[in-house]
């Protein structure tokens, strides 16, 4: 009885030593984001230069208040751009409403003129000039919401387009009844070029005239079906009865468009057609850049299944059609990420590619098409082209994972000739860097930082890096006496035991580490990008607030996401539900194994979109360790989803391993809790993608949680979300009864 006692009392201090939600913890998480606002100073500098001078401006967060403050590059000189209080008085009496000059929220800010600045407050526009504090309304802004936003999905048939006036002004080019017409500008004498166009093969509306005026570029198009998607809005705001809305929307699979190239003389209106052996099976076709001699076109070819992209030039003159520059794969080549520049010269292109496992720059020689030099080479990553300058034959460009010894996401930027030569690191401090350039490419604004390092913002020069001025360093001391934590950066190795996996951990602001804590992971698993942020953010929306609960919250980027190499990436080829599971659980337990206050018995995990799809996963393939998921907006399947994504990475055409990484078509194998989310007017992913698995959870007779938001579209949740998220982690790792909603303010 009295060893039972004593078993008792220990069993009863470890759940005292437990974190717990407790409604303080409920309060503390919801008002974290409105406690850490505005608390870092003279951070956020995002300089805009003015016009193709020397000169930029920014708005500085002080504890004053906010200042726009113009720098001199040239002269290394700093001062307001404007009077501040002379503006605030002139505005109040313009307005009638009293106006804060520490307060002044000025859109649209042009700075152009040396005399005056232009700008819109208050529904209005207007102009202020400085010497004479001379105020003067505008006119109301013009209303950017008259025309309704164009949906990202919409498909694009080409049969409008404005015309298309030749290079020496004589004639317009047109597409009418299928057909290409061409109007005399001076006489207005309509010329019918084609007449072979029809509904079914069409020409294009899109025209590119040759620089000599002679000859027309066009596709051909044979259309395909387009899929809709369509929605049912519950509870709209305008009436009682809901709406039906509908979405271009094609799925993996679908049948899309194939275009031919046609070159038209309009003089002789004969026209050659490009034979397609080397651009059948479309996923696209696109261009037209024509040589400067008028002789040849280029045009670009991705082939469906994304294995093969092809630059290639087709001749005006006999319509022969060659490969300029192929990049092939046994997994996917990453087009979104391609960078081309044809140069001046006619003889030359920069063409980027991850041929040898690392994104990269080469030099090619357009006539022969075969590689002049590799301009960039190396373990690291090309992340973006900011400039080719052909004159001095150089590039400016970032880059990742060049510096040994450090997180390899860090961003720096970088000069390098065409020849490979001369690599200069424009921005060597530790940290991610942003960069905005001069026009002439002779100064640029650096903002460097990381997730636990405040933000610092330089003036440089252009050519060698070297610091010019200092123009901000943020304050973060009113943000730590708030009580915030920095997250911490975390590295273990991955499933190969060599490579280094990255990722951050959250604490909550009363942390203690003589308590245990749950862990939940927040998961994008996607390849494209990498998902951990490297600047710094004062309030993590995703991390933050629901740590405050009594959590350790981790991000991580496993193998499968990118900028690290193409190997690193491949792994998810045809298998999107390998996700770097093995590598997060690695990692985590790393974690654990160096932080004892971390549960690993505990561990939840959410995400949205194809985080949400791989928070299922989660519990489905590796119950032992993820103990509860919350999925919102999920890609469930990924036939259900849109198809440039899913085809990217789980190829064509359509088979078994679609059905292999199907939450729907392996709901049976869920024994974990799981709270699905998805909102009605969801025109990103397939809202119907939920309500399968939702339907297949059902006939499996699993215990599951649905939660459907009338009115909304792709989301994590919202604010409605986001409660049901904390109390669904607070009864399920914490096995406590979570609060009341109305004791939580």
């Amino acid at each position: 009885m009295k060893r039972f006692t004593i078993l008792s009392f220990f069993s009863f201090l470890g759940l005292i030593l437990l974190a717990q939600a407790t409604v303080e913890d409920y309060k503390r998480a919801f008002s974290l984001n409105e406690k850490f606002r505005d608390k870092v100073f003279y951070s956020g500098v995002n300089p805009q230069w003015i016009g193709k001078g020397h000169t930029f401006w920014y708005v500085s967060n002080t504890p004053e208040g906010r200042i726009y403050t113009l720098v001199d590059a040239l002269k290394k000189t700093k001062k307001p751009l404007f009077d501040h209080q002379k503006l605030a008085e002139v505005l109040t009496k313009a307005t009638d409403k009293k106006t804060d000059a520490t307060k002044l929220y000025l859109q649209n800010i042009k700075a152009e003129n040396r005399d005056t600045l232009y700008f819109e407050y208050e529904q209005k526009q207007w102009s202020f000039v400085y010497k004479t504090a001379e105020l003067k309304n505008e006119g109301p802004v013009r209303d950017r919401n008259r025309r309704p936003q164009r949906y990202w999905g919409t498909v694009d048939e080409e049969k409008e387009s404005r015309p298309a006036q030749s290079p020496d002004k004589a004639f317009t080019a047109y597409v009418k009844d299928y057909n290409v017409v061409l109007k005399n500008n001076t006489t207005a004498e309509e010329i019918q070029l084609t007449t072979d166009g029809t509904s079914e093969n069409y020409y294009s509306a899109y025209l590119s005239w040759s620089p000599d005026s002679k000859k027309l570029a066009v596709m051909k198009i044979v259309p395909a079906e387009i899929r809709k998607l369509y929605m049912i809005e519950s509870s709209p705001a305008d009436q009682l009865q809901p709406k039906l809305l509908t979405r271009d929307y094609r799925k993996p699979g679908d049948q899309l468009p194939q275009k031919t190239p046609v070159i038209i003389d309009i003089h002789s209106k004969k026209a050659l057609v490009a034979e397609n052996s080397l651009f059948e099976n479309q996923y696209s076709l696109w261009g037209f850049d024509w040589s400067s001699d008028s002789k040849t076109t280029l045009f670009e070819f991705n082939k469906r299944g994304h294995q093969a992209y092809r630059l290639l030039e087709m001749s005006a003159e006999s319509g022969n059609v060659r490969t300029v520059i192929e990049e092939t794969s046994n997994t996917f080549v990453n087009y979104n990420r391609y960078f081309n520049r044809k140069l001046k010269n006619g003889t030359e292109i920069i063409w980027m590619s991850e041929r040898d496992n690392y994104n990269h720059l080469y030099l090619y020689d357009r006539t022969t098409g075969k590689v002049k030099n590799q301009i960039t080479k190396g373990q690291w990553y090309v992340r973006e082209v900011i400039d080719v300058d052909e004159k001095n034959r150089e590039i400016i460009f970032s880059a990742n994972g060049m510096v040994a010894n450090e997180d390899p996401y860090l961003i720096r930027y970088y000069r390098i000739g065409f020849d490979g030569k001369g690599l200069t690191c424009l921005t060597p401090e530790t940290g991610t860097h942003q960069a905005w350039f001069s026009d002439d490419k002779r100064f640029l604004v650096d903002v460097y930082s990381m997730v636990d390092k405040a933000p610092v913002a330089v003036l440089r020069n252009a050519r060698n890096g070297k610091v010019i001025m200092t123009i901000e360093t943020a304050d973060i001391s009113a943000l730590e006496k708030a009580g915030w934590r920095a997250p911490e950066t975390f590295a273990a190795k991955g499933r190969d035991g060599k490579t280094d996996i990255w990722g951050i951990i959250h604490r909550p602001t009363n942390f203690d580490p003589a308590k245990k804590y749950p862990v939940i992971e927040y998961i994008y698993a996607g390849p494209g990008s990498h998902y951990v942020p490297k600047n710094f953010i004062a309030f993590n929306n995703n991390l933050s607030a629901i740590a405050e609960l009594g959590f350790i919250v981790i991000q991580i980027d496993g193998m499968g996401t990118s900028f690290r190499s193409k190997s690193f990436e491949d792994v998810i080829h045809k298998n999107l539900k390998d996700a770097g599971f093995a590598d997060r659980i690695l990692w985590t337990k790393a974690a654990a194994a160096k932080y004892p206050y971390m549960d690993i018995d505990r561990v939840g995990i959410f995400g949205a979109s194809a985080g949400g799809q791989a928070a299922m996963w989660a519990v489905l393939f590796h119950p032992e360790h993820y103990k509860a998921a919350y999925s919102a907006c999920g890609c469930h399947d990924n036939r259900m989803d849109k198809i440039w994504w899913n085809e990217q990475w789980m190829g064509y055409p359509v088979g078994p391993e679609y059905a292999a990484c199907s939450n729907v078509d392996n709901a049976h194998l869920l024994t974990r809790p799981l709270m699905l989310v998805v909102g009605e007017l969801d025109d990103n992913v397939d809202p119907a993608s939920t309500y399968q698995v939702a339907n297949a959870l059902i006939k499996a007779k699993k215990d599951f949680e649905l939660v459907t938001l009338p009115g909304v579209g792709h989301t994590m949740g919202g604010e409605y979300g986001e409660h049901k998220r904390f109390d669904f982690f607070v009864k399920h790792l914490m096995n406590v009864n979570p609060t009341a909603w109305n004791e939580v303010k």
